[in-house]
């Protein structure tokens, strides 16, 4: 995983309520399918990926219910806003993906979908089970005592 400050990485679209829910065990990057007119969209910046997710289709692994708007200036060869697109892989990958989430109850969220310093669209995949109630309640505290603790810190120093 590259670091947030990486500016060969232009990020357009964030799932940031993914790690929230999910215990994000592995990340991988991954390409993904697309048509001229939903590269124009990305780099237009206007995607969303807080609900959409990633599953087997056949022997592909694509990603469903990911939502890039239509491209205006396209008029009649636009596409589909919420279209399953496919995601690209290496076969060993896409067959570990799928073991997981058909034999371990894991499931695969998109984290980002990001341009990488070739112009191409990526997406960074995450393997995650899904939290329980109290693994929340957790995980807020934990945010809510880490940004008072940077917080005391600040005043003191």
């Amino acid at each position: 995983m590259a670091p947030k400050s990486d500016p060969s990485r232009r990020v357009v679209a964030d799932n940031r309520a993914a790690r929230f829910h999910y215990a994000i065990t592995e990340t991988l990057e991954a390409g993904i399918s697309l048509t001229g007119t939903e590269v124009k969209s990305l780099r237009n910046g206007k995607a969303t990926i807080g609900e959409a997710y990633a599953g087997p289709s056949g022997n592909d692994l694509m990603l469903f219910n990911a939502y890039i708007p239509e491209y205006l200036e396209a008029n009649r060869f636009n596409h589909d806003t919420k279209r399953p697109r496919r995601l690209l892989l290496h076969r060993r990958q896409i067959d570990k993906l799928i073991g997981a989430t058909q034999r371990q109850g894991f499931t695969v969220i998109p984290l980002k979908i990001y341009f990488n310093e070739s112009g191409r669209a990526k997406v960074e995949l995450g393997l995650g089970k899904g939290k329980q109630l109290h693994d929340k309640r957790e995980s807020a505290k934990q945010r809510d005592w880490e940004r008072d603790r940077a917080r005391l810190l600040r005043d003191r120093g």
